[in-house]
């Protein structure tokens, strides 16, 4: 039985005052029966025993007080519990090495020193405990010292003792927290050294030019490629403005670059030209950011020139495989109808020789028959190699196609049906009329191969209004338009197809039976026009192919397809005709005389300047565009008019060739007639510009 109850709330008792102040620790020195105990009931302890235990119960420090010489009784106070855990409610008075049994192999050396006086301080020491009060793996700072009685004899050891497991795991987490970010800041200096070698040897080793420049103008670091490239040292590359490199035709666009980067934008795509030192240029596509954060920015520039070389030399070696494939089946075509304008001028002669007179304009209308077909195919050639020279007239476009329905319907084969349906009132196009008549000539003729069983084809015209969003959808600008779509019923496109099939000589016909460029030159001469092209078709449902062609606010030309036989009365004046093709100067001089002009023939345009320079009178100049001699038409035209400003000049030619006639533009007084020419078409404009 306790010798005092505990559960009596009264002061304690004078005998057992040693103990006030333990709170829970008292409590259970009061609980534990003593009566069995080599120490017995707590009034009889020692005083030294009962001072001491006094001092450790009233601390705010975590200690215990191991009481006797042999046999070590346990005490501690309220600090300590925590570091029992469960042992709290049975280790007050136990012997230590029962409370600690599982660490009284460690504890036992230190208590043997601290009893021989040599008393102890261990800070962290490490401490293997039972899982019973939680980690088997302690800390602890430890302060050994024995305790003495009045008589000098050792009485005990008093321990002060500090749980540091949390903070030495703090620690430790912190040691290896910053071990790894060393270790990972080793990783990044070490990838950074690479990254920055790698970047070292892209700087030193590419071929695209790389440098940081200055808003200024002026580069401040470049790589190797540039003298590798362009042949500038580093020292004359950055002591001079960037621009006296760059080609003058690129300084304003360049300019523009510059002042989007100092806006802070990236610029990508930029294609400019960089002068070499040897003189020579390269084409370079640039990409330059800004640093937001200063006046530089960074560029990279590819060197396209031999990229650009090798594309030019593949169109080439494209174009002429399609050039091959093209002239044959047009060298067939063209004797085809050589024969029929040989043939019938021959049938001609012998009638005439015999004195058959009759039936001599069937004959002659089927030569020049002939001749036009001849010249409409000239035309496939001239259109494919771009030297042909559109000439735009209003046309009504439902007579245009009345007039082609009988070559269509021979072209397309009776196993084919032709169907035209012309809207009523549609409007004007200002088109070159041949170049249509071309483009629904290959329609129909595509259309015709898309159906190898036969079929419909159907050619319809109609008026459209576009408004923004139709518009949208055809890339054409809202208005008034006019269509002509032709639709056959045949074997239909795959979206692949439709995508690719504008594309120069692109084809899904057999080798040998197609170029590819029937569809690309419509679609040019659509886009010249002011116009669009659009493709819809269904696998096995059939194809629609519409050509869009823009208003024209005026009046269709009456001319007709055919021409008069007799040609205009009279006219007067003086022609200086440069040909260098006899039969066509005599063919002028003789046609002009008969109608009461005065014609002089030059072979060629120094010839012709010569007149000039003698002092004839001329009043106008025909000459043909290609000129041997090294003198064109244009010049011969720039040196007459030197000569005779304002003097009226007339090019024939048979290729129209834009360079020689300043792309396409000709100045006032000047006129353009394209071979094979009728006669009638000759005179008239020649009355016309005499006029």
């Amino acid at each position: 039985m306790p010798a005092f109850d505990i559960s009596n709330p009264l002061p304690l008792p004078r005998h057992l005052r040693f103990l006030a102040g333990g709170g829970e620790a008292t409590r259970l020195i009061l609980a534990r029966d003593w009566s069995g105990h080599p120490l017995g009931e707590p009034a009889g302890w020692p005083e030294a025993l009962k001072a001491t235990l006094s001092t450790v119960l009233n601390s705010p420090e975590s200690m215990i007080l191991a009481w006797g010489r042999d046999e070590l009784t346990f005490f501690f106070n309220e600090t300590y519990f925590p570091l029992l855990g469960p042992r709290v409610s049975w280790a007050m008075g136990t012997p230590f090495r029962e409370v600690w049994a599982d660490a009284w192999d460690q504890a036992e050396p230190i208590i043997t020193e601290a009893f021989a006086g040599r008393s102890q301080r261990f800070i962290d020491l490490p401490w293997k405990l039972d899982t019973d009060r939680g980690p088997a793996d302690t800390w602890f700072t430890f302060s050994y010292s024995r305790v003495l009685d009045g008589d000098g004899e050792i009485a005990g050891l008093f321990i002060f003792t500090t749980e540091t497991t949390e903070r030495v795991l703090a620690d430790a987490a912190l040691k290896k927290s910053q071990a790894d970010l060393h270790a990972a800041n080793d990783i990044l200096k070490q990838r950074i050294e690479e990254r920055t070698a790698e970047r070292d040897r892209v700087w030193q080793l590419t071929n695209d030019l790389m440098a940081t420049a200055r808003l200024d103008g002026y580069l401040i670091q470049v790589n190797p490629a540039w003298t590798r490239l362009l042949g500038w040292t580093e020292d004359e590359l950055l002591t001079r403005p960037f621009i006296e490199i760059i080609d003058p035709a690129d300084h304003a666009e360049t300019a523009n670059v510059v002042a989007t980067l100092a806006q802070g934008e990236m610029v990508t795509g930029f294609v400019d030209h960089v002068l070499a030192s040897d003189g020579t240029t390269r084409t370079v596509m640039w990409t330059a950011v800004a640093d937001v954060k200063s006046d530089l920015f960074y560029i990279i520039g590819r060197d396209l020139t031999d990229q650009e070389r090798i594309e030019e030399s593949l169109r080439q070696a494209q174009k002429m495989e399609a050039v091959g494939q093209l002239t044959g089946g047009l060298a067939h075509d063209f004797n085809n109808l050589l024969t029929g304008v040989m043939g019938n001028l021959e049938l001609l002669q012998h009638r005439v020789a015999k004195g058959r007179i009759d039936d001599l304009d069937r004959l002659v209308l089927a030569a020049q028959g002939a001749g036009r077909r001849a010249a409409s195919l000239t035309q496939r050639l001239l259109a494919f190699s771009r030297r042909q020279t559109l000439d735009p007239k209003p046309t009504d476009i439902n007579r245009l196609i009345a007039g082609l329905e009988d070559l269509l319907r021979r072209t397309i084969g009776p196993e084919n049906t032709l169907e035209i349906v012309g809207a009523g009132g549609l409007w004007t196009a200002n088109i070159d009329a041949g170049q249509l008549e071309n483009a629904i000539l290959n329609l129909c003729i595509n259309a015709r191969d898309a159906m190898p069983e036969g079929g419909r084809i159907t050619i319809e015209t109609a008026n459209k209004w576009l408004d923004d969003r139709s518009g949208r959808e055809r890339d054409l600008p809202p208005g008034q338009y006019l269509s002509i779509c032709v639709t056959d019923t045949g074997c239909g496109m795959d979206a692949h197809t439709i995508e690719r099939a504008f594309e120069p000589f692109f084809t899904t016909k057999p080798i040998g039976q197609g170029t590819g460029l029937g569809l690309s030159m419509i679609y040019g001469f659509a886009r010249q026009s002011g116009g669009q092209v659009r493709i819809y078709s269904e696998v096995g449902i059939g194809t629609t192919l519409c050509i869009y062609l823009p208003r024209y606010s005026g009046y269709a030309s009456n001319e007709s397809g055919e021409h008069e036989a007799a040609l205009p009365d009279s006219g007067s004046g003086t022609v200086l005709i440069v040909d260098d093709e006899a039969t066509i100067r005599h063919l002028v001089d003789e046609v002009l005389d008969e109608v009461g002009y005065t014609v002089i023939g030059a072979a060629d345009g120094a010839a012709g300047v010569k007149v000039l320079q003698l002092g004839a009178r001329i009043d106008l100049l025909i000459t043909d565009v290609g000129l041997p001699n090294g003198m064109n038409g244009r010049q011969v035209a720039d040196a007459a008019r030197s000569l005779r400003p304002g003097l009226k000049v007339l090019f024939i030619t048979g290729y129209a060739e834009n360079a020689a006639v300043g792309n396409g533009h000709l100045e006032p007084g000047m006129e353009l007639l394209t071979k094979p020419f009728t006669l009638d078409a000759l005179i008239g404009k020649v009355n016309e510009m005499m006029t």
